[in-house]
This record gives structure tokens, C-alpha cells and sequence, in this order.
């Protein structure tokens, strides 16, 4: 059989299981055949049997966002978080009682914390997994490793891949979430509303100044981040301009020289570094009077889980770079 005639766009449900419309049509015309005192009974089974199974008995086939395709109980109810971002986009849809199991990190909301965990995402644990009896797993492809998805697929599990690459993707993938969890109207209206906070951002930032931005995600060395990257877009979006933005790596490592000598107007350190050494790197920095951003005392911590993470919060992030890159406009 050509399976290219079963493959849709990615993230979209192509055909629910197990009857088809041939089958149901079937399936009426000998139900209808039967003895009315059959017909009656047989339809009171089946009545029961849909009631015992629930729609989990029911399966969808989607592409995923790496383009494979998984089978997917329809509203699904034991859900396996593999990225502190899935958990949040699960918790914005009020899926939080569905989640039965996320990776090292998931703290937000805190209830996400009480949760049992299933390893970090870069490390995941098969054997916690399939403890938890899920009948979802969803993975993201910038972190887990391919060869943990691969075994757990190949174990039987439904596991649907992630993989945003900007800020759009993020968007597409609240909306793909929500399509295989059974709750796309949902998942629509969020969107909307973040689509809505995000086009007031770009719209207010246009047409203004935009001040050159060095954003360090990495201490010790110093770690940017590059063209493909969400951090990008959102100082674009945010009205700045990323002095590394035609880096072709994701996380390139910066000098001081190099940092010098792009001059930025605005330093971002990311909170990332749990130790705390982002404040010990802020006052090092003071040392660099020749950098503009030093000079104008505009040396700024942000949250890293606000830009860091491809999930409904990534606008609070643009948000609170918009702030920080023009407080003369966003208070």
C-alpha cells in the first residue's frame, strides 16, 4: 500500500479508526435485517460497549511536526510530557489532570511540579515511562534524543513530535497540540489571543529606532544565540536588532573582543544558569565601559523560562524584552 496516500500536512488528522464510512454502512444495513427483538438487544450491546470503552477505544492518524505518522487515541487521557514547554502549553488547555508524567524542570504552573518525572528531557527514562501507562507521549525534536522516541515508539506508544523553530512554529504547535488532545477549540481561541498581544508588540516597534542587542544565554563561555533561533525573532519582534542574528549556529560562543566590537546598546543575560551566576556576570560586565550598554548603564536579567521556552509564555517574554529594549515606549 502507498503510504503517501495517507499523509496529510504535518500535525493534521487524516482518518479516525476503526470503522469507515463503508464499514458503518455495513454495519447499518445488517443491523437493520435482524429480528426486532434482535436489532433491539444487539443496539443496547453496543450502547453499553461504547460506554465501557469510552472514545479511547477510537484512534486518529496524524503527521507529526518531523512528518511521521502516529496513532492517537481520541482524547487521549494519560498524557507524558517529554519538555517543561509541552507541559505549560498542556496546563494553558487545562489539561493538567490529563498529565500523568513531565521531565526534570517542569515548574510552571507549580502544580506541575507535584507530578511524577520521567527524567530530563535530553535524558528520558523509558522504564518511569511505561510505568505510567500513558496513551500519549508527546516529544520535542530540539532536545529529546531521537533514539528515546524511536524506542518508545517502537515499544507500541503513541508519541507525536514537536518542533518549533520561531515564534510562528510555537503558535502552530499550541494548535497541533490541541488537535491531537481533543481540545482544538481551545487551543484556536489561546492562539488568538497570544497572536492578538503579539501583533501590538511588532505593530508599536515598526517603525522605531532599533538598538543592537547582545542577548548571553551562557556564562562561562559566553554563549548568544544565532539566526535560527525563537530569541531571534522576538528581538525583532521586540524592535531590537541581535548582533548575532547572522550567526548560522543556533548557540554561537562570543569573545568579549566580539562583543566589543558590535558594541551593543542593550545587554540581556538570561537567568538560565541555575547558580546564580548571571548576577555575578552582570556586575563583570561593568568592567567594559567602552560597550555602549555599560556606559548607559542598561545591563538587564531576564527570566530564561519567558524566552526559553517555546510555549504560550514566549509572549510574556516578548513582552518583557519590548520593556526592556524600549522602556520609553512599553511602561
Amino acid at each position: 500500500m502507498d503510504l503517501s496516500l495517507l499523509r496529510g500536512k504535518r500535525g493534521e488528522v487524516n482518518r479516525v479508526q476503526p470503522l469507515s464510512p463503508k464499514g458503518f454502512r455495513g454495519f447499518f444495513i445488517g443491523f437493520f435485517m435482524m429480528g426486532k427483538s434482535k436489532a433491539i438487544f444487539t443496539f443496547l450491546f453496543m450502547c453499553i460497549l461504547v460506554l465501557m470503552l469510552g472514545a479511547s477505544a477510537f484512534q486518529a492518524t496524524y503527521i507529526d511536526e518531523m512528518g511521521r505518522e502516529v496513532n492517537i487515541p481520541v482524547n487521549p487521557k494519560r498524557i507524558v510530557s517529554l519538555a517543561p514547554s509541552i507541559t505549560e502549553t498542556l496546563y494553558f488547555m487545562d489539561l493538567g489532570d490529563r498529565v500523568v508524567g513531565v521531565t526534570q524542570f517542569s515548574n510552571y504552573p507549580e502544580e506541575a511540579k507535584t507530578k511524577p518525572k520521567v527524567g530530563s528531557y535530553i535524558n528520558i527514562n523509558i522504564e518511569k515511562i511505561i510505568s505510567l501507562k500513558p496513551d500519549l507521549i508527546i516529544a520535542i525534536a530540539d532536545g529529546n534524543k531521537k533514539e528515546s522516541v524511536d524506542t518508545l515508539q517502537r515499544l507500541g506508544y503513541s508519541v507525536y513530535a514537536v518542533n518549533p523553530k520561531g515564534v510562528p512554529d510555537i503558535f502552530k504547535t499550541i494548535e497541533n497540540i490541541g488537535k491531537i488532545t481533543g481540545c482544538a477549540i481551545k487551543a484556536g481561541n489561546l492562539v488568538a489571543g497570544l497572536r492578538k498581544r503579539t501583533y501590538h508588540i511588532e505593530n508599536t516597534t515598526k517603525d522605531i529606532n532599533r538598538p543592537k542587542v547582545f542577548i548571553q544565554i551562557g556564562i562561562n563561555p559566553i554563549i548568544t544565540v544565532g539566526k535560527e533561533t525563537f530569541h531571534n525573532d522576538l528581538i525583532r519582534m521586540a524592535g531590537g536588532y541581535n548582533i548575532s542574528g547572522h550567526e548560522k549556529a543556533k548557540y554561537p560562543q562570543y569573545s568579549i573582543e566580539e562583543v566589543l566590537l558590535n558594541a551593543p546598546d542593550i545587554i540581556i543575560i538570561s537567568s538560565m544558569h541555575r547558580g546564580g551566576g548571571f548576577e555575578r556576570r552582570k556586575e563583570e560586565w561593568l568592567r567594559w565601559k567602552n560597550i555602549p550598554a555599560v556606559s548607559n548603564g542598561r545591563i538587564c536579567v531576564i527570566d530564561s523560562d519567558l524566552i526559553d521556552h517555546p510555549s504560550p509564555r514566549i509572549v510574556d517574554g516578548l513582552e518583557e524584552l519590548a520593556r526592556l529594549i524600549h522602556p520609553e515606549v512599553f511602561k
